[in-house]
């Protein structure tokens, strides 16, 4: 009974969250879009939370910025903003794009996802889209802890040749980033990682070119495989 109850009170919570916020453009679509993502996609919160955290010189993380955000980054110098979370027809997005269009930003849009291993060409396009920023940057995804931790953890080991010691810090409590989630499985993939170059060296973002293996290491994440255990198809 309680599970047909909360699986009726989840469809109708999909239809609200789709049945508008596609339009910025209009007075009325603005104003229902503005709703849509503060109640959606909690920007509310983000008026007085902002998870911005330096990650190395020149380079930042952080959460979905507002408006008055990418103001105060763009007076702070910053140039490229590096979004996690992909386009997207729903306000957040076009609220981003037209700021920064506003701006004179460079967005830059690449799609992780915070509860699941991606695949390799989702961290492939990343580790470009990090190469080729112009400096000052900054990279976010929704809350700014799992998204970019991940891509923090990466920057440091690939750009700054932290070890993944080190570069683990990224994921952490003070990001709120909760290991025991489904969004552990960001941990899992640096453990992954770890595991490998204890047994024969090798560089993060070769090791992401040539053998990381997304579906591989959700299903070891799943079912609870030790890294150090898991094998990943040749």
């Amino acid at each position: 009974m309680l599970a047909k109850l909360l699986a009726r009170l989840d469809a109708a919570e999909r239809k609200l969250r789709y049945s508008f916020g596609e339009d910025i453009v209009t007075p009325r679509g603005r104003r229902l879009s503005k709703l849509h993502y503060n109640l959606f996609d909690h920007a509310f919160l983000r008026t007085f939370w902002t998870n911005f955290w330096p990650v190395a010189p020149g380079v930042w993380r952080s959460n979905q910025p507002t408006h008055k955000r990418f103001v105060k980054y763009k007076a702070m110098g910053i140039r490229t903003v590096i979004n996690l979370r992909g386009t997207d027809r729903r306000a957040h997005y076009l609220f981003e794009e037209e700021s920064c269009r506003d701006l004179g930003l460079t967005l830059v849009n690449t799609r992780l996802h915070a509860r699941h291993a991606v695949a390799r060409e989702n961290f492939i396009e990343v580790i470009d889209a990090l190469r080729s920023a112009e400096k000052p940057m900054m990279f976010h995804c929704k809350s700014g802890a799992d998204r970019a931790g991940m891509v923090a953890a990466m920057y440091q080991m690939i750009f700054d040749g932290q070890p993944v010691a080190v570069a683990k810090k990224q994921l952490g409590l003070k990001f709120i980033h909760l290991k025991f989630t489904k969004t552990g499985v960001q941990d899992y993939i640096l453990d992954v990682y770890e595991a490998r170059n204890n047994r024969a060296p090798i560089g993060f973002e070769d090791w992401m070119r040539t053998e990381y293996d997304g579906p591989a290491i959700q299903a070891g994440f799943d079912s609870k495989t030790p890294a150090d255990q898991l094998v990943l198809p040749a």
